[in-house]
C-alpha cells in the first residue's frame, strides 16, 4: 500500500467564544469523522479569534498545506462575523452578494419577518465562490477553490457536510480498531513501537495509545488505524498476542 495517495484536510475553528471557553467546539470531532468516511485525513486544526489577520494567516497556511481547508464559525448576520471578508482578503478577491444565496434567504425569511440588511449579510461571499446547501437553516455555506466556509453551529455544519458527501475527491476511508489493557502505557511503549514498525512497512498504519486512570487503576486503550482493513486486523492480532504473552489481559473494543 506504500505510495498510495493520501488526501488531507485542515480546519480553522473561528470565534472568540471558543477561545474564551464560553462555547465548547464540537465541529472538530464531527468533521474528522465525516472526512474519514470520504477517505480524507484531518491533519491539522487551528483555533483563532474573530480577528482578520489571524483568519487570513491560518486559512492561507492550511489551504496551501492540505488538499482541503475547512472553516467553521463567523458567517452569521452580525458585525463580528468577519470570516467571509477575511478569507476574501486572503484570496485577494472582493466580496459580493451571491444572487442564489439572496434568493434562498429571501424565500426562507418570507414568513419570518423578511430579508433585512443584517440577514442579507449571510448572502455575502468571496467573489467567484459557489454555495454549499444548508438543509437546516437557509443560509448557505461557501466553497471557493479548496476552501469550504461553514457555519459554527454544529447541527447546521452537519447538514452542510451531508450536502457535500460524495462530492470531494479522496482515498480509501481509514479503518480503526481498538483494544484495551489494565497496564501503564510506559510498560508497553517499546512493544507498541516494535509492532507499529513491523507492520508499517507493509501498510500506512499507526498505533495510538490513550492512557486513563479509573477506580485507582491505570490502563490504556490502543487504537490501530490504517486504510487497509486486513492490515489493521493483522497488526491488532500481533499486538494482542504480544500483550497476552507478556501477561496482560486484553479487552476487545477497548476499556
Amino acid at each position: 500500500m506504500q505510495g498510495e495517495r493520501i488526501w488531507t484536510a485542515g480546519l480553522v475553528v473561528i470565534g472568540d467564544e471558543i477561545l474564551s471557553g464560553r462555547t465548547q467546539d464540537r465541529n472538530i470531532a464531527q468533521l474528522a469523522a465525516w472526512l474519514n468516511v470520504q477517505g480524507i485525513r484531518l491533519n491539522e486544526v487551528r483555533v483563532v479569534g474573530d480577528e482578520t489577520g489571524a483568519i487570513v494567516e491560518a486559512v492561507n497556511t492550511l489551504r496551501s498545506r492540505c488538499d482541503y481547508c475547512f472553516t467553521t464559525g463567523g458567517i452569521g448576520p452580525t458585525h463580528d462575523d468577519i470570516t467571509v471578508d477575511a478569507i476574501a482578503q486572503g484570496l485577494g478577491v472582493g466580496v459580493v452578494h451571491h444572487p442564489q444565496a439572496m434568493a434562498i434567504l429571501d424565500a426562507y425569511y418570507a414568513t419570518r419577518g423578511g430579508l433585512t440588511e443584517a440577514r442579507a449579510r449571510m448572502a455575502r461571499v468571496p467573489e467567484g465562490a459557489a454555495l454549499i446547501e444548508n438543509r437546516v437553516s437557509g443560509a448557505p455555506g461557501i466553497r471557493i477553490g479548496n476552501v469550504f466556509i461553514m457555519a459554527g453551529v454544529p447541527h447546521i455544519t452537519a447538514g452542510m457536510l451531508d450536502a457535500l458527501t460524495g462530492t470531494l475527491e479522496g482515498g480509501r476511508p481509514v479503518v480503526s480498531r481498538t483494544i484495551g489493557c489494565w497496564v501503564a502505557e510506559s510498560e508497553v511503549a517499546d512493544m507498541l513501537r516494535d509492532v507499529e514498525k513491523a507492520h508499517r512497512d507493509r501498510a500506512e498504519l499507526a498505533i495510538g495509545s490513550y492512557p486513563f486512570f479509573r477506580n485507582g487503576r491505570t490502563g490504556a486503550n490502543f487504537v490501530v488505524r490504517g486504510p487497509d482493513a486486513a492490515a489493521v486486523d493483522a497488526c491488532l492480532f500481533d499486538l494482542t498476542t504480544r500483550l497476552e504473552a507478556a501477561g496482560h489481559a486484553v479487552a476487545a473494543e477497548g476499556i
